[in-house]
C-alpha cells in the first residue's frame, strides 16, 4: 500500500475542516463574548464590568476550542461512524502484518528517578516487543542525565543484571550516562542522535514512567515504514492503574474522555499534529537534520521541547500525525496535588518560552497556531483568577438593582456545561461504545467515578489555575527550581506539607467567598463550583494523598479505568518485575 493511499485528505478538504472547526469556535467565541457584554454593560460601562469582559474574552478560547473539539469527535464516534478511517486512514498500515525491514531504537530518557521502576518498565516493555517475533528490528538504549551518585551507581547494577538476563541478545542494549544534563531531555536525544542516529530509521522515545506494548509499538513502526512522508507518530497515552486517589479521579476523567476530544482535534489538525515527547514514534535521520533546537536569548535551553520539534518536522516537509486510537501506549500521573501542580509549572515554564519563538522563519501556520495555543493553555490562568475576584467584588462596588440576575444566571450555567462539554462527550462516549459501562465496572461505579472526577476537577483547577497565574506574575518561581526525580509512588501528604504547598489558595479563596456570601447567600451558592476549589484545596490534597482512601477506592472499584480492572499483560509483567526488583 502505497504512502499517499494512506495518508488522510490534504488540500482543499483539509482547509474546510480547518476553516469549518475555525467557524464554530469564532461563532461559538463570538456569542459568548457578546452575551456577557450584554449583561456587564447592561446600564453602561464600568470599570470592572469592562475588565471582567477583557478578561473572558482572553481566557475563554482554550475553553470553546475543548468544547469544539469534543463535539467534533462525538460525531465522528457516534452520528458519522468511520471516525479512524476518517482521521486516520494511515493506521490500516499497522495491521498489515509485513515483517520489518527498518530498525527503531527505544530510549528510556531518565534523570535522578527511581531506577527500579525505570528498568522494571524498559524491561517489560522489551519482553512485550520479542513476544511480537519481531524483536531483532529494535535495539535499547537506557539514556541517563542522572547526577546523584547512589541513583547512577543503581542504574549501572540494574543495567548489569538486565545484560545478564538477555545473554546472547545482550548486544541489543545499551546505557549511556551524561556527566552534565546539557539541554535536558532534548540535549539527551541529540547526543542519542549524534553518536548512534545513523544507525536506526526509527526512535520510539520512553519516559521513566512509560510503557508500550509489542503490538502497539510494531504497528507504529509498520505505519512508519508505509508513509515515507510520516515524521512523528503520536499514540494515545493512557494512565497506568494508580494505587492513589488523587490519581484515580484525575485519571478517569482523562480515560473516558481522551477519544472523543483527541479524534476532534486529529480531524482539522490533519498532518500537523501535536508531539507529546515520548510514546511516540520518529523517523531518526530528518529529526536529526531539521528538528534541532535554538538557543534561546541569553543562551538558555528549551525546556518543552516537543512542540517546537514538531513544529520544526513539518517546516522540513514532514507530517506529524496523531493516532486517535486506544492501543497498549500508558504513563503515570502524579499521585498528589502538590506534585501535578509542580509538573503544570514546569509545563507552563517551557511553555511560554514558544513566545519568543513565535518568528522562526518558514513555520507553517498550523505550526504557530499550535505554539500560540500551547501558550494560551497558561496565559489565561491569571484571566480566570482576575474574573473570580472582580465578580465577588462587583456587587459590592456597582448598584445590582437593575442587573440582569437571570440572564447572568443563563449565562454562567451554559458556560459551566461549557466547560464540563469535553468530560460529559468523554462520558457519553464510553457509555455509548459496546460494552463500555462493563469496562468500568458496571453503571453505578461508572456513574460515581464520573461524579467524582468532575467534583475533584474543580478543585484541582482551582488550585493549579492559580498556581499557574503567580508563577506569570512571578509571585511563585517554583517552576524555576532544579529540576528533580518526580514522585511517582502513592504517598501521604501531612496537613502541614500541603499548607506549605497550598496557602496562597486559601489566602485568595476565603475573602472571595466571603464577598460573595455578603452579596448574597444565592451568589455564594451558585459561585461554588469554581470557588469552593480554593478553600478545599489543603484537606482535599491531605484526603486524596491518604492510603487509607486510595485503598477504599480500589476496594470498591472506584474511578477504576478498564486497564485495572482487566489489566494487560504488559502491565502485569512491569509490576511482578517491579516487586521482584525490590
Amino acid at each position: 500500500m502505497k504512502g499517499a493511499e494512506l495518508r488522510p485528505p490534504a488540500g482543499a478538504r483539509m482547509l474546510f475542516r480547518r476553516a469549518l472547526a475555525a467557524l464554530f469556535c469564532f461563532a461559538l467565541w463570538g456569542a459568548l463574548v457578546h452575551w456577557l457584554a450584554a449583561i456587564l454593560g447592561h446600564d453602561g460601562w464600568s470599570p470592572i464590568g469592562l475588565l471582567i469582559l477583557l478578561c473572558f474574552a482572553l481566557a475563554s478560547p482554550w475553553t470553546v476550542l475543548g468544547a469544539v473539539n469534543a463535539a467534533l469527535g462525538f460525531w465522528l464516534l457516534h452520528v458519522r461512524g468511520d471516525a479512524l478511517a476518517a482521521v486516520a486512514p494511515f493506521a490500516e498500515a499497522g495491521h498489515s502484518g509485513r515483517p520489518l525491514a527498518s530498525r527503531t531504537a527505544v530510549l528510556l530518557t531518565i534523570r535522578n528517578e527511581d531506577a527500579e521502576r525505570a528498568f522494571a518498565r524498559v524491561e517489560a516493555v522489551k519482553r512485550s516487543v520479542d513476544a511480537t517475533g519481531e524483536g531483532a528490528a529494535f535495539d535499547w538504549f537506557v539514556l541517563s542525565d542522572t547526577s546523584d551518585p547512589d541513583i547512577a551507581a543503581r542504574e549501572d547494577a540494574l543495567f548489569d543484571a538486565w545484560r545478564e538476563t538477555e545473554g546472547t541478545r545482550s548486544g541489543r542494549l545499551h546505557y549511556r550516562r551524561r556527566a552534565a544534563n546539557r539541554g535536558y531531555k532534548a540535549g539527551n536525544i541529540a547526543d542519542f542522535c549524534r553518536r548512534w542516529g545513523d544507525g536506526y530509521e526509527f526512535m520510539i522515545p520512553l519516559d521513566a514512567d512509560s510503557l508500550m506494548d509489542g503490538e502497539t509499538i510494531l504497528s507504529l513502526a509498520r505505519i512508519g515504514e508505509a508513509d515515507p512522508k510520516i515524521g512523528v507518530i503520536q499514540s494515545l497515552v493512557v494512565g497506568a492503574p494508580s494505587r492513589s486517589a488523587f490519581a484515580r479521579m484525575f485519571q478517569f476523567g482523562m480515560r473516558a474522555g481522551m477519544r472523543a476530544y483527541s479524534m476532534g482535534a486529529a480531524w482539522w489538525a490533519g498532518d500537523c499534529g501535536p508531539f507529546w515527547g515520548h510514546n511516540a514514534l520518529v523517523r531518526v535521520a530528518p529529526f536529526e537534520q531539521h528538528c534541532r533546537l535554538p538557543k534561546l536569548r541569553g543562551g538558555g535551553h528549551i525546556l518543552s521541547h516537543d512542540q517546537i520539534e514538531a513544529a520544526l518536522m513539518r517546516r522540513a516537509g514532514y507530517e506529524v500525525r496523531l493516532l486517535p486510537a486506544e492501543t497498549g501506549s500508558f504513563e503515570e500521573n502524579p499521585p498528589t496535588l502538590p506534585e501535578f501542580m509542580r509538573r503544570e509549572l514546569r509545563w507552563c515554564r517551557g511553555n511560554m518560552q514558544y513566545v519568543e519563538l513565535l518568528t522562526l522563519p518558514g513555520l507553517l501556520p498550523m505550526s504557530r497556531f499550535h505554539l500560540v495555543w500551547a501558550i494560551s493553555m497558561f496565559i489565561g490562568a491569571p484571566a480566570w483568577t482576575a474574573i473570580i475576584a472582580l465578580s465577588a467584588v462587583l456587587p459590592h462596588v456597582e448598584d445590582m438593582a437593575d442587573f440582569p440576575i437571570d440572564s447572568a444566571g443563563d449565562f454562567y450555567m451554559a458556560f459551566l456545561l461549557l466547560h464540563l462539554s469535553p468530560k460529559l462527550a468523554g462520558y457519553a462516549d464510553a457509555a455509548l461504545a459496546p460494552g463500555g459501562l462493563r469496562r468500568y465496572g458496571g453503571r453505578l461505579r461508572f456513574c460515581v467515578g464520573a461524579s467524582l472526577e468532575i467534583c475533584a476537577s474543580f478543585v484541582i483547577g482551582a488550585a493549579t489555575t492559580l498556581a499557574v497565574a503567580g508563577c506569570l506574575l512571578k509571585l511563585d518561581d517554583r517552576s524555576g527550581r532544579e529540576w528533580r526525580g518526580q514522585k511517582r509512588d502513592a504517598h501521604r501528604l501531612s496537613w502541614r506539607g500541603a499548607a506549605r504547598e497550598l496557602w496562597p489558595q486559601l489566602l485568595f479563596g476565603v475573602p472571595v467567598l466571603m464577598l460573595a456570601a455578603e452579596a448574597s447567600p444565592a451568589l455564594l451558592l451558585a459561585s461554588l463550583p469554581l470557588t469552593i476549589g480554593y478553600v478545599a484545596a489543603i484537606p482535599f490534597a491531605v484526603a486524596s494523598a491518604s492510603p487509607w482512601l486510595g485503598r477504599a477506592f480500589q476496594t470498591a472499584g472506584l474511578c477504576a479505568t478498564p486497564e485495572e480492572l482487566d489489566p494487560p499483560a504488559l502491565l502485569r509483567d512491569a509490576a511482578s518485575d517491579r516487586r521482584a526488583m525490590g
